[in-house]
């Protein structure tokens, strides 16, 4: 058989449109396959967040024995019924009760970059002393052993028995924007003291409670006195 015989014997390549019909098929099948995995564990994912932060709120607020949910929305403070249509504006307020229907604080959510992704939390607020009163970390993929103590190490927690977060005279803003420090340089009842070698976790949990409360708590503050137990 001749060179040319050969080459006429070869099957011809595949055209470069079929193979383009055949990778964007397979790209709309993968693309369908997420999104319906996505919208199958969907209200899984969403259940356990609800558990998540129920459980959360009685440990942040320290002698809470009860719930109550708010949204602050633009229109002031809103108590959260069976009819409350969800708004991506809204914030979420869980409002803390003792037995006898006293208000021991609220629960609040915090975010901002970590070191491997977003950090996530639930902290509680006491309106009264103007204070932090605990962090519950909702989510993180910190570096195991490091950056994941943010949720155990009890030292670091101990930065939220009573962490300043007053308002400043006019009201609309914090007297001191919450920091973190370099560990075992903490001077002052607004700035949290950093856990060795997870620093950059650390600065994040900082971040995420001053944002949050920088932007929250002037809001909520004038409105405290519309959480209660019943209407």
């Amino acid at each position: 058989m001749t060179v040319t015989e050969q080459t006429a014997a070869a099957p011809a390549p595949p055209s470069s449109i079929a193979m383009v019909r055949t990778l964007g098929g397979i790209a709309m099948l993968s693309g369908f396959l997420v999104v319906l995995v996505y919208q199958l564990t969907l209200p899984a994912i969403l259940e356990n967040q609800r558990r998540a932060i129920e459980r959360a709120v009685f440990l942040v607020v320290p002698g809470a024995v009860s719930r109550v949910d708010f949204q602050l929305a633009a229109d002031g403070l809103n108590r959260v019924t069976e009819d409350t249509e969800d708004s991506p504006d809204a914030i979420a307020v869980y409002a803390g009760f003792d037995a006898d229907g006293a208000l021991k604080g609220v629960a609040l959510e915090a975010a901002a970059p970590g070191y491997q992704d977003v950090i996530k939390l639930l902290y509680g607020y006491d309106p009264a002393c103007e204070c932090i009163t605990g962090i519950y970390v909702l989510k993180m993929t910190e570096t195991p052993g490091l950056g994941d103590k943010i949720a155990t190490d009890q030292t670091f927690l101990a930065n939220f028995k009573a962490l300043d977060a007053r308002l400043s005279a006019a009201g609309d803003s914090l007297q001191n924007a919450i920091v973190t420090v370099k560990n075992g340089t903490k001077k002052a009842p607004w700035q949290i003291d950093a856990i060795s070698g997870a620093t950059v976790s650390c600065k994040a949990v900082g971040r995420a409670l001053n944002e949050s409360a920088h932007r929250i708590l002037p809001r909520l503050q004038p409105a405290v006195n519309q959480l209660k137990v019943e209407e």
